[in-house]
């Protein structure tokens, strides 16, 4: 099982991160700042996998690790999960990544957070991975946005068309009263002085 993603520039600012397991905020903040320093200390030369702490179950335990330029992607795991594969589930999400950003970067993952995690969602749900083709992952990724789009069309048509109704009603509603207080002060007038509409026309 997948317990969580993290995603942190090389100063240990996270970018994204996703727990798979109930973990209090402030453990999460731990749990950051414990797989930072024991990933950033490594070079480049040696395996990117190693045990996890105490903190993260020991030996039952796999931080599992690419670095990229200015960020490091780490899946923390159980035990069951192969370290080769999640490897190659790392690339798999960075790719996807990379095509729908087009080049993708840091300041793509600071502005566009929610399309990441979504991104993401179309590769793991509850720590389970559900989709390993990148071609599928980027497709249902933008019939998503799609819908998404459509969807906040439709919601500003529908605003727009309210909002002339209510204009209109109130525009009808000004006139009848405007016309009803008319009649009604010309009746008025005509009962109390009778003689008055002849003389002024009114």
């Amino acid at each position: 099982m997948i317990k969580s993603v993290l995603i942190f520039n090389n100063h240990g600012k996270p970018r994204c991160t996703k727990f798979y397991q109930q973990i209090d905020t402030g453990t999460q903040q731990a749990l950051i700042q414990e797989i930072f320093s024991l990933v950033s200390k490594r070079p480049d030369t040696v395996c990117n996998f190693l045990e996890g702490s105490q903190m993260l179950g020991g030996k039952d335990t796999r931080i599992i690790y690419r670095h990229y330029a200015t960020l490091y992607f780490v899946f923390v795991v159980d035990e069951c999960e192969s370290e080769l594969g999640i490897l190659d589930l790392i690339q798999v999400f960075v790719e996807c990544l990379d095509r729908c950003f087009e080049n993708v970067c840091e300041l793509d993952l600071i502005f566009h957070f929610e399309d990441v995690h979504n991104i993401l969602d179309e590769v793991i749900s509850g720590g389970m991975v559900l989709e390993t083709n990148i071609s599928q992952i980027v497709s249902a990724f933008n019939e998503t946005n799609k819908f998404k789009r459509r969807s906040g069309a439709m919601a500003t048509i529908a605003g727009s068309g309210a909002g002339a109704v209510a204009r209109d009603l109130g525009a009808n509603f000004a006139n009848t009263v405007t016309t009803t207080l008319q009649s009604t002060l010309q009746n008025t007038v005509s009962a109390t002085f009778p003689n008055f509409r002849r003389t002024t026309g009114f």
